[in-house]
């Protein structure tokens, strides 16, 4: 669960139910201090006097506003549109892309107009019925450790079960699930879970859940019908890296049902930065060990653009063939999206 120690309500943010829920929630908590601004110019309510301060304030820091744009962004090839709930996440990930999507943007938002956003989910559903429209809402966030607050998440997921041509899903890295497992999805929604070995989530994955809550959560979730998949990224190559995946792959065995309706959907994402990236995780993680020497990696350009260095053609096969086995010994109702 988030714990703030800043809220800043954003001008509006206290006109719709869910503002006012927010704010006499925290109001009497003398841990936390409350702002409220006649703008939306959050970064200068945000403490500190560079990024390296910033970043550390902004994710201790949780904005309340209105989603006033609800033009919904695409988000291919995973969906359609994005569902525009949260934004930021607080976790201190040290390879997250978020890291320089949000730049000088790491604190967590909340939109309150949840009515607003969903009625514009509805244009688009019928717009595209009879087809299914499948919209994503962790494109820019982790939405679960701000659920237990804002039940944001159970109503979506109980707004699209009654949909016949939509589907939603999203990802965490965290385990605060137990008020989803309830609601009625009617299988309309996919959750996901991120997962890493011990040691890439103790040395980068700094304040998210452990590898074995996010099981377990995904167990329980498993068990109340809801379609699961797992990404496992990003996979790093390191002394013994094939043992621990192997053993996380084990782990993820032993622990989920085996009469599964819906196959598991497995998506492995190599680790990659981009020049750019680098630069702003350097900033922020001045001491970080992250694997970004260019010259150890292969350059390629992405379908976007830009450039990314990645693990040679070698590497890249030997990480393909091996998760592809282990996946394959280990889950027969399964269906593996990608290995890249």
């Amino acid at each position: 669960m988030f714990i703030p120690r800043l809220i800043i309500f954003e001008k509006g943010a206290l006109d719709y139910e869910l503002g006012n829920k927010m704010y006499n929630k925290f109001k009497d908590d003398s841990t936390v201090e409350i702002i409220k601004i006649s703008s939306n110019r959050v970064g200068a309510s945000i403490p500190g006097e560079n990024i390296y301060e910033k970043y550390r304030a902004g994710k201790k820091t949780l904005v309340v506003g209105v989603k006033k744009s609800l033009k919904f962004q695409t988000c291919k090839p995973s969906a359609h549109y994005q569902l525009p709930l949260v934004s930021g996440c607080m976790g201190q990930c040290e390879y997250c892309y978020l890291n320089t999507q949000l730049g000088d943007k790491p604190f967590v938002r909340i939109h309150v107009n949840v009515d607003e956003i969903l009625n514009q989910a509805e244009k688009y559903i019928q717009e595209r019925s009879p087809e299914v429209t499948i919209f994503e809402g962790a494109a820019t966030s982790d939405p679960i450790p701000v659920e237990p607050y804002t039940n944001v998440l159970k109503k979506c997921i109980e707004y699209f079960g009654d949909q016949e041509f939509a589907r939603f899903r999203f990802v965490t890295k965290y385990n605060d699930v137990d008020s989803l497992l309830n609601a009625s999805h009617n299988g309309h929604t996919e959750i996901r879970f991120s997962l890493n070995t011990d040691t890439v989530i103790k040395e980068y994955e700094h304040f998210t859940s452990s590898v074995q809550k996010r099981i377990e959560a995904a167990a329980k979730l498993a068990e109340n019908g809801y379609p699961i998949g797992f990404i496992i990224a990003p996979v790093f190559i390191y002394e013994n890296w094939k043992e621990e995946y192997k053993n996380l792959i084990d782990m993820l065995y032993k622990a989920l049902p085996k009469n599964l309706i819906m196959p598991i959907g497995f998506e492995v994402i190599s680790h990659r930065y981009t020049t750019k990236a680098k630069n702003t995780i350097l900033n922020i993680f001045p001491e970080t060990k992250l694997p970004m020497n260019d010259e150890e990696r292969k350059f390629k350009y992405g379908q976007f653009g830009y450039g990314k260095y990645v693990y040679t053609k070698e590497q890249l096969q030997e990480i393909k063939d091996f998760f592809k086995e282990e996946l394959d010994n280990k889950f027969k109702n399964k269906e593996i999206k990608y290995i890249i």
